[in-house]
């Protein structure tokens, strides 16, 4: 798809979202508004409902919402996060993929006592398309996907880090929102929509603002008919335009500058592995590379200063080697996350989710419950073959310490690879495979690093 024929989408990617006291009787609570754009982080009262609608539906939106008012009717009590994904209701089997309770806290949930708001969104199933500068030589500066993007789901739920770290990403980009609709000068309170993520390789922080752009398209919806998302790789800026660099970043800037200009759309703009910006900026001026770099350099962080004016962009940033990044880019970030390996109890939640996928699909059979290390906690470590197990996943947790994210999602696959011999397999059986590639993990780590 083109990079703005994207009008005719609106409808497949429009939502509705509203904040709607729960109540036991009737469909709708006797007040109705448009969910807050700045919601208090401590306000517990307020949950948030996404609900997928298939691509295939022609439903209106409020015939969906009411189905899932009813089926949340029937499910007064629930426990943290929850996704029905099968119904026995006719309208929700044909129109709704899931209905799912997100970001919420791991605790019952009395939804009869909470303002629910609902977020209603399709997928759009396009995959990117490139953002060319140079017809004749198809000069690729970047990536461009159509947000709510089936490519991108799950992404959010997937990725696990220290408490609080996803939801402090949220309330800033809701804060810029809340800011710009409140008028405020931003000659007196400065803010630059810019976000940097950094840390170790694997740590998920490309994914991380994949995830936030989609989580966001779809919680803003309310007021944004869809989301872009434009990821431009700082390598390929500098390996392919030295000849004519200052014209060409102009050019990609202006692509997503017509972007912006659309204001129904809600506009994410990805610089991958930023520092290779400063590293070109301090080799031109040590004379190690041209003096063309340094006006990519400057040149791009012209053009980031000048689209931060607009109220509905967001600019995110990764970098894997913080010490490269200079002040002048530093400067710019509101939010500088440090985005580390998994702790324990990270690294114990991410093995769950790879060991009920593996269960759901019968890989690991027949399914065992599993407890989480909050559960293990507070159960005291009594004896039962669920805790036994749990334990046993613990004891890999605690070994695996230190591995990146991205490890940690490969290690089942290299479980069943090397140590599993058969399809299906025991969960007790499948953890000792674990047990195994982790030893295996630890000592090719070593080997490298002794080869070093």
């Amino acid at each position: 798809m083109h990079l703005l024929q994207v009008q005719q989408n609106c409808a497949l990617n429009s939502s509705d979202v509203q904040s709607i006291p729960y109540q036991n009787e009737g469909m709708e609570g006797d007040r109705m508004e448009v969910g807050d754009l700045k919601q208090n982080p401590n306000d517990t009262n307020n949950i948030h409902v996404e609900v997928h609608v298939k691509s295939t539906s022609t439903a209106k939106r409020s015939d969906v919402k009411m189905h899932v008012l009813t089926l949340l009717n029937r499910h007064r009590m629930v426990f943290g996060a929850f996704r029905w994904t099968e119904f026995d209701e006719d309208f929700l089997i044909k129109h709704v993929q899931s209905v799912a309770i997100v970001d919420a806290e791991r605790k019952p949930i009395d939804l009869k006592s909470c303002s629910l708001s609902i977020h209603i969104f399709t997928l759009n199933d396009d995959g990117p398309s490139t953002l060319n500068l140079e017809e004749e030589e198809e000069l690729s500066a970047a990536n461009h996907w159509l947000l709510p993007a089936a490519e991108f789901h799950g992404i959010w739920e997937s990725l696990v880090y220290e408490s609080g770290v996803k939801t402090q990403l949220l309330d800033y980009v809701s804060t810029t929102i809340y800011f710009s609709d409140k008028n405020v000068d931003s000659n007196l309170i400065s803010w630059n929509r810019v976000v940097l993520l950094h840390g170790p390789p694997g740590t998920g922080k490309t994914s991380l603002c994949k995830a936030l752009a989609q989580k966001l398209s779809i919680r803003l919806s309310n007021r944004y008919s869809y989301g872009q998302f434009v990821e431009i790789n700082s390598h390929s800026l500098f390996s392919k335009w030295f000849s004519e660099s200052g014209k060409l970043v102009t050019k990609m800037f202006q692509k997503i500058q017509q972007l912006i200009d659309d204001k129904q759309a809600l506009v994410f703009v990805l610089i991958d592995e930023v520092e290779s910006l400063t590293a070109a900026r301090k080799a031109s001026q040590a004379g190690t590379e041209p003096s063309d770099a340094i006006r990519v350099v400057n040149s791009v962080l012209t053009q980031l200063d000048q689209i931060k004016r607009h109220p509905n962009v967001v600019i995110l940033t990764t970098s894997n080697v913080t010490e490269k990044i200079d002040l002048a880019f530093v400067d710019r970030a509101d939010i500088k996350q440090y985005i580390g390996p998994p702790s324990v109890e990270g690294i114990f939640n991410i093995y769950l989710s790879c060991l009920e996928e593996l269960m759901k699909c019968q890989i690991v059979y027949p399914r065992q419950p599993l407890l989480t290390m909050f559960e293990l906690e507070t159960m005291g470590f009594r004896e039962s073959k669920v805790s036994e197990l749990s334990l046993v996943l613990r004891d890999i947790a605690i070994k695996s310490k230190g591995f990146s994210g991205r490890a940690l999602r490969k290690l089942p696959f290299l479980a069943h690879a090397l140590f599993v011999k058969t399809p299906t397999v025991a969960l007790e059986r499948f953890l000792e495979a674990m047990d195994l590639a982790v030893d295996k993990q630890i000592e090719e780590r070593d080997n490298l690093a002794n080869c070093l």
